[in-house]
């Protein structure tokens, strides 16, 4: 019985994890003004001090990721990088990005 159980519950969970990503979304990894710490896999949800944002496709490039009190910009620029900018409960400001 417990082996029936069991597959089913790896679908859901499966799916729950999909559900999270966000096509699109770079890899980085910054801190933003009042010591939030915010970092993204590549297509993988952006976490703002651990917790998932909520993040929508502003357009190909741009993203917007809002949690914790605070709103993110995200912007993919034409070489490539990422440029991330908060506002909110903290100072607003640009992120900096920070070395692993």
């Amino acid at each position: 019985m417990k082996n029936k159980l069991i597959f089913p519950l790896l679908l859901v969970l499966t799916s729950v994890a999909q559900a999270n990503s966000v096509d699109g979304v770079p890899s980085f990894a910054v801190e933003c003004p009042g010591k939030f710490l915010v970092q993204a896999d590549q297509d993988g949800p952006v976490m703002i001090n651990g917790k998932e944002a909520d993040t929508k496709i502003i357009s190909e490039r741009r993203f917007e990721a809002k949690g914790s009190g605070i709103t993110l910009s995200i912007v993919l620029a034409d070489d490539d990088s990422v440029a991330v900018t908060s506002t909110g409960k903290a100072s607003n400001g640009v992120c900096q990005s920070v070395d692993d």
